[in-house]
């Protein structure tokens, strides 16, 4: 392998008789650092949007929710939780009363994902930070009060400073539904507004906060909760998730933060994947600089190469010479776009140079390098050089 890499190292650096091949060998090498570059700034935008996601979500959802594995409702068994509760692992502990239900306020209507929450979520729930209008206040003077999701809010007209109730519709569980009277079916709370969040898209759209007590009211439920929702302390979330299902058994599901928002999670992932193999695709086309390039060398070193069989070069050996250099081409070109993609990664990271336009959560366009992704990349990009200059070396 040492003299064939020799000559392909010698036949990568000198000039051709040929100015076209080492004008189609400069630009493989151009084209495959701009497609290298590309997907290394690219990725790590998406990682950036992600990363922003996530903290957003974290911000939201608990450490772990715990569901019946069977049902919507479940009275929670205090000898059963006991143990959860003296865990020294466990921060909090609330309980939640959670349905999709229909709000109606002076003639405008909307669904919404509506949880009553307990004393405990409503003195320490994370989502206090997220105020932006009114207070975060669940009563009113003798009247509950809601915090609900900015666009939630403006759909219907909630806000903070009005005097008039809204109302909260659901079936009601104990009667059937009349025909000829349906709304005399329906159960009903009212509610004022105490406050307006805003936290992403998701949870903007479709969620309302109101005691718990009032939930049950609308529900007919008497001491029945739908999850109840875990805070851990820092670094003892994977121990206290596996003690989590020991204990309560299989009669309940225990929900880590991926898995409460295991939809989100996949699309952002899956996104990530397409992003990548539409990138990769445009890197093969660009790769058709090498597959030229080496073909006309080839052509080129014709006499070269019957001086090296004249002195006893087998035809493997020559084979491994042009496959070298032309693989020696891809990967010359992935090093310096890596150089170039990290390079402005970092100087984005740094000193934000691309704007966000708009408003914004954050002032510049959101990066974040992974390894994982450098290693893909140049696994694919070598893999890519690879291939396009075997197809050619294989023909002599």
């Amino acid at each position: 392998m040492k003299l064939p890499f020799i000559f392909a190292v010698r036949y990568l650096f000198s000039r051709k008789s040929h100015n076209v091949i080492n004008m189609i060998s400069g630009i493989g090498v151009a084209g495959m650092a701009i497609g290298t570059a590309a997907l290394v700034v690219i990725l790590s935008v998406f990682n950036g949007f992600n990363r922003l996601v996530g903290e957003s979500l974290e911000a939201s959802d608990p450490d772990f929710v715990v569901r019946p594995a069977s049902g919507k409702f479940f009275v929670p068994d205090s000898a059963l939780f006991a143990p959860v509760i003296e865990d020294s692992r466990v921060l909090r502990l609330s309980s939640v009363l959670e349905e999709q239900v229909f709000l109606s306020y002076e003639g405008r209507q909307s669904l919404a994902r509506v949880k009553g929450i307990d004393e405990a979520a409503q003195e320490e729930s994370p989502l206090r930070e997220s105020i932006i209008d009114g207070n975060w206040t669940f009563r009113r003077g003798e009247m509950p009060a809601a915090v609900a999701g900015a666009a939630l809010a403006h759909s219907i007209g909630l806000n903070p400073r009005f005097i008039t109730p809204f109302e909260i519709y659901y079936p009601s569980r104990k009667e059937n539904i009349s025909l000829a009277n349906p709304q005399a079916s329906l159960r009903k709370v009212k509610a004022l507004t105490g406050g307006i969040i805003s936290v992403n898209s998701e949870i903007d759209a479709k969620l309302m906060l109101i005691p718990i007590e009032s939930m049950r009211e609308l529900l007919e439920l008497e001491t029945e909760v739908s999850s109840i929702e875990i805070w851990a302390s820092p670094g003892s979330a994977d121990a206290l998730e596996k003690d989590l299902e020991a204990t309560l058994g299989p009669s309940f599901r225990v929900l880590n933060r991926y898995r409460q928002e295991e939809s989100i999670y996949k699309m952002m992932r899956y996104e990530k994947l397409a992003i990548f193999l539409i990138l990769i695709f445009v890197v093969i086309i660009i790769a058709f600089n090498i597959y030229s390039s080496l073909k006309m060398l080839i052509i080129e070193k014709e006499p070269d190469t019957g001086t090296l069989r004249a002195m006893g070069a087998q035809d493997g050996t020559i084979r491994r010479i042009f496959l070298l250099e032309g693989w020696l081409v891809s990967l010359l070109g992935m090093v310096i776009g890596l150089i170039i993609g990290v390079g402005l990664v970092i100087l984005q990271q740094r000193f934000g140079i691309i704007g966000m336009p708009g408003n914004f959560v954050v002032d510049s366009y959101p990066v974040a390098l992974k390894l994982s992704d450098i290693l893909w990349i140049a696994g694919g990009v070598s893999l890519i050089g690879y291939l396009m200059a075997l197809l050619p070396s294989r023909k002599i």
